[in-house]
């Protein structure tokens, strides 16, 4: 038995996440498979279903739900594509990802704020990068973006301090899961099929066409799950986030890039002290370091997140301190990648585990900001774990990766490596790029 949900429970659950479904045995063929329900995959197997209505797909997720891992886990920023390479991939990506965002939400009647953002210096030595960052994102085509000084950051928000920031008014934030299922809902209500707890561990080509099947080898690739339930198809594209390299080298495909999980725990401001954040302020990144830092960012749900810090996590899907899988964590600390991005970064990540144990630490930063925070302001609050692709130099893949695989499988399947950040904002530029890869490669 497979639990699948229905066109019917979609419409009746609206954006909401579905608790009671339908289940029944699958026993149809699908002309497109696609594996992994988080936001990009749900992005891409909707604009797909738009473009060819005629065919059958098919989205196979290993959760009960939709969109509960990195979809359901991040910021709920908006971001308005100021911190990418002018000309990259990522900032045109970024820039109209948000631009889709805000119009499919308007579309859709999804909530959602344009609170704006302020990159804040408080160092004399970060002007210069300030000022960087403002020519990188008017090259990027960023709207409204301008520099502001410190009267400008006070207008802006009241309790923040600093000697100059970049103020983006484009900069918003939404619930990300909501959008997700919202697209989830589209693909169902378009003719899609979801079929929830099914945890893919086989692709490959099959030799001889289904019992009682009239229509030969149609539909040649076998997906299997760990059930022991088989869904036929034509072509197969994966997006399986945390598991993407484990997805791919079913297929054949390199080890490489390897997904190393890294958590970010946050702080949440007190109700009481919600008035000290209007929008999101965030520090001026420190090229020397992988990640932004902590910044303050308000959610759609009026709470106020702080940070997040950035640690290796134990688990690929470990939201606390304390979650561990053994292979999850021999993988990370085996693969030399990492060994080597350690070696560069380790005072960096020492501190990184500091603040996280020790949130006084990580207050203290957040005071160079706000000064009027104080440690009985916050409280521990939720965590999210990132998939960094990392290859074997410890580089961070910072650009997409598509993959096939070997031998006949590999002419029929796709592949998505990596998808990095802001993926969530990026997501419908993401899966009209992905369904333009697909239709190049496969004969649909």
């Amino acid at each position: 038995m497979i639990r699948t949900l229905s066109g019917a429970t979609f419409r009746a659950a609206g954006p909401k996440l579905l608790k009671d479904v339908t289940t029944r045995n699958l026993h149809s063929s699908y002309d497109v498979a696609v594996v992994g329900a988080g936001i990009v995959g749900l992005a891409t197997v909707r604009e797909l279903i738009l473009r060819h209505p005629s065919l059958s797909f098919v989205l196979l997720e290993k959760e009960k739900e939709l969109a509960v891992h990195q979809s359901g886990h991040n910021s709920g920023v908006i971001h308005s594509g100021i911190y990418y390479t002018p000309g990259s991939l990522k900032a045109r990506l970024c820039v109209r990802g948000a631009t889709l965002a805000y119009e499919y939400c308007e579309k859709k009647g999804l909530p959602y704020k344009r609170c704006g953002k302020l990159i804040v210096a408080v160092e004399q030595e970060e002007i210069p990068r300030l000022k960087a960052l403002y020519k990188r994102g008017m090259q990027n085509n960023v709207r409204d973006l301008s520099i502001v000084d410190t009267k400008g950051i006070r207008e802006r928000e009241p309790y923040c301090r600093g000697i100059m920031a970049l103020d983006s008014p484009y900069t918003g934030i939404v619930d990300w899961r909501m959008v997700a299922l919202q697209y989830g809902k589209d693909f169902v209500e378009a003719g899609g099929t979801v079929v929830t707890e099914s945890e893919v561990n086989d692709i490959s080509m099959v030799k001889e066409s289904p019992a009682g099947s009239t229509e030969g080898m149609k539909y040649p690739i076998a997906i299997r799950d760990k059930k022991g339930n088989e869904v036929r198809c034509r072509y197969v594209l994966t997006c399986g986030g945390l598991y993407s390299d484990r997805l791919s080298q079913i297929s054949g495909c390199s080890r490489e890039p390897r997904i190393v999980p890294f958590r970010g725990d946050y702080l949440v401001l007190k109700p009481e002290k919600h008035y000290l954040v209007k929008g999101n302020i965030y520090p001026v990144p420190d090229p020397r370091f992988p990640f932004l830092g902590v910044h303050f960012t308000p959610r759609m749900d009026g709470s106020v997140w702080l940070g997040p810090n950035a640690v290796l996590a134990f688990k690929r899907e470990g939201y606390r301190v304390f979650d561990f899988n053994a292979r999850d964590f021999a993988d990370a600390l085996s693969f030399r990648g990492l060994q080597k991005l350690v070696m560069r970064n380790i005072t960096y990540g020492a501190g990184e585990m500091y603040r996280g144990v020790f949130i006084g630490a990580q207050v203290k930063i957040l005071q160079k900001y706000i000064p009027e925070l104080s440690l009985n302001d916050v409280l521990r609050g939720p965590a999210g774990v990132r998939a960094q692709a990392l290859d074997r130099d410890g580089n961070l893949v910072d650009d997409f990766v598509f993959d096939g695989g070997v031998g006949d499988v590999g002419s029929r399947v796709l592949h998505v490596r990596n998808a990095p950040s802001p993926a969530a904002t990026s997501s419908l530029a993401i899966a009209e790029m992905i369904a333009d890869e697909v239709e190049s490669r496969f004969e649909l």
